[in-house]
C-alpha cells in the first residue's frame, strides 16, 4: 500500500508527463519530415554516447568533450563571479550609503543581456575562450549581489542592537550573526546564477566557437543533423538539473 500510494503521488504524474510529451513530439514529427522522432533520435543517441570522448581534430570531438570544456568554462567564470559577488553582497546590505551608491549601477546593468557584453570581452580579452568566460561572470554575479544583500538586510535589528550592547567586533558580527542569518538568501542566489551561468554559455559557445556544447550545436546545425541538436537540448537540461541538484544537497547540508 505504501508503494502504491506513493507511486500515485511521485512518480505517475512525472511519467504521465513525460509519455504526454513523447506523445506530442511523435505527432509533430509525423506531420513533419525535417524533424526526427524519439525513436530516431534515440538511435542517435546511442551511436553518439558509444564513444563520447574521441578525438579527431580540435575542432572534432566527442560530446563528452565538449560538455566537460562548456563545464570548465561555467566553472571558473561562476567561481570568479562568487569570490567578488558575495562579499559585495554583504558590504552592500550592511552598509546603507554603500547600498545607495551602488543601487543605481546594479539596477541599470543587472537586465542588460548576457550576450550584450560578449564584444566588450573580445575587445578587453582578445581571444574567444575568456571573453566566453566574461561573460558567464558578468550574467552570473547578480543573483549572488542582490539576494546576499537581501539577505543581510532582512536581518532583524534586535540583533545588531544586541551584539552592539556586547560591543562584538565586525568579524564577530559576521561569523555569528550574518553568515548564519544570510545563508538561505546566499545559497538562492547561487542556485540561480549556476542555471543563468549555464544557460548563457550555450549561447556564447555558438559566437565564439571553439570546443564547448554551444558550438557543437552550432556545427551540428550546418551538417543538418537535427537528431544531434535534439539530443544537446536534452544535454543541456539533463545536466542543468544535476547541478541545480547538487546545490539543493549542498544548501540542506549547510542549514544553520
Amino acid at each position: 500500500m505504501k508503494f502504491r500510494k506513493y507511486f500515485a503521488d511521485n512518480l505517475l504524474p512525472p511519467l504521465l508527463g513525460l509519455g504526454l510529451f513523447i506523445l506530442l513530439w511523435s505527432m509533430l514529427a509525423q506531420g513533419n519530415e525535417t524533424l526526427p522522432g524519439p525513436i530516431k533520435t534515440w538511435d542517435s543517441a546511442v551511436a553518439l554516447f558509444s564513444d563520447p570522448f574521441y578525438q579527431k581534430t580540435p575542432n572534432d570531438q566527442g560530446i563528452g568533450w565538449n560538455i566537460l570544456n562548456s563545464l570548465g568554462r561555467v566553472g571558473v567564470g561562476f567561481g570568479l563571479a562568487a569570490l567578488i559577488g558575495i562579499p559585495l553582497g554583504f558590504m552592500i546590505g550592511r552598509f546603507d550609503f554603500l547600498n545607495k551608491m551602488t543601487a543605481p549601477i546594479v539596477s541599470m546593468l543587472r537586465p542588460v543581456s548576457p550576450l550584450a557584453w560578449l564584444p566588450i570581452g573580445l575587445l578587453v580579452f582578445k581571444a574567444a575562450n575568456p571573453a566566453a568566460i566574461w561573460v558567464i561572470f558578468i550574467s552570473s554575479i547578480w543573483p549572488m549581489i542582490i539576494n546576499t544583500a537581501m539577505g543581510v538586510r532582512q536581518l532583524p535589528q534586535d540583533y545588531l542592537n544586541v551584539a552592539r550592547v556586547l560591543n562584538l567586533s565586525e568579524w564577530k558580527v559576521f561569523t555569528k550573526i550574518l553568515f548564519p542569518a544570510t545563508l538561505p538568501y546566499m545559497l538562492t542566489g547561487i542556485r540561480l546564477a549556476i542555471g543563468t551561468a549555464w544557460l548563457v554559455i550555450v549561447a556564447a559557445e555558438m559566437l565564439t566557437g571553439g570546443v564547448g556544447i554551444g558550438f557543437w550545436v552550432w556545427d551540428e546545425w550546418n551538417n543538418l543533423n537535427v537528431e544531434h541538436i535534439i539530443i544537446a537540448i536534452f544535454v543541456v537540461g539533463i545536466v542543468g538539473l544535476l547541478l541545480e541538484m547538487i546545490l539543493i544537497q549542498l544548501a540542506k547540508r549547510f542549514k544553520y
